[in-house]
């Protein structure tokens, strides 16, 4: 069962959450963060996986996207708008432990959702008992690479892929995933220039992670022909960094041909499948 609701953020900005609850008595809770230029309700399939192994799962629209986007504005977070929408999701967070107290939570982030649970990480770990963080990369590095790239993000992924078909190929080799995001209004754009200002003001505090219980579960999961880790050169550079911080409990996954968005990925049964055996570890 899909349910929604809307909370305030800190600014007054109403932020737009779908919830999927089990049928039975949950075993724990999902959060899903997002990536850049999409939504929440992208993520249905995988709340449902999800929900048919007892887990209530929380997703929002990020600040700029979805139902939470202020009318044609997309991509705009708004002033102080990338430390918003951390907040934003720490919000949701309190408001699922509410709704279901003594339950495990998890954050999943993908991409530039994981980026944020990369500062929630930071600001928030108290709230959650493991973080996964989907089609990630050390945040620094990448931007660097996107600024010589003449800060065009979706050429700059989508060059990896010649010929190509249509210009969003870099994040699936499904064909009709990729015609889907396409198709929806609600996809395909970036952050504007001030929001992507934000997260480079941030990025210096993700590269050096400190303060995050060692003990806490992660696991990061990537593509190795997804374009944003740079053939895993990026993605390998954050783990090191999370090892270097003190994290003993770490899963790093790597699936050979897959591209950015694995949960629309050719092979996501086998995908969620991991996912799961590691949420039922990490929540045991």
């Amino acid at each position: 069962m899909s349910t929604r609701f809307t909370f305030p953020s800190q600014d007054g900005l109403t932020v737009h959450v779908r919830a999927w609850v089990p049928e039975h008595p949950p075993r724990g809770i999902v959060q899903i963060a997002h990536g850049m230029g999409e939504h929440g309700a992208r993520y249905a399939r995988l709340a449902h996986r999800l929900t048919a192994r007892g887990y209530v799962v929380y997703a929002d629209d990020h600040r700029g996207h979805g139902l939470t986007m202020l009318p044609g504005r997309p991509g705009d977070l708004g002033s102080d708008g990338w430390n918003l929408l951390v907040d934003d999701l720490a919000a949701l967070t309190r408001i699922a432990r509410d709704r279901h107290p003594g339950l495990p939570v998890v954050l999943l982030g993908h991409s530039l959702g994981s980026f944020a649970a990369q500062q929630y990480l930071l600001d928030h770990a108290d709230l959650v008992t493991a973080v996964a963080l989907c089609g990630t990369a050390a945040v620094d590095r990448l931007l660097a690479f996107l600024a010589a790239a003449g800060g065009d993000v979706m050429s700059a992924f989508n060059s990896a892929f010649q010929p190509t078909r249509t210009e969003a190929d870099w994040l699936s080799r499904d064909e009709a995933e990729v015609d889907a995001y396409i198709a929806d209004p609600l996809c395909g754009f970036t952050l504007t220039g001030p929001s992507m200002q934000d997260l480079a003001a941030a990025a210096g505090r993700l590269a050096t992670p400190g303060g995050i219980p060692a003990g806490l579960p992660l696991n990061v999961l990537v593509g190795d022909h997804d374009p944003l880790n740079q053939a895993l050169t990026l993605s390998d550079l954050a783990v090191e960094r999370y090892r270097q911080a003190g994290l003993t409990d770490i899963v790093y996954r790597t699936y050979p041909g897959a591209r950015h968005e694995l949960f629309n990925e050719t092979n996501r049964d086998e995908i969620v499948d991991d996912l799961i055996g590691w949420l039922d570890r990490a929540t045991a």
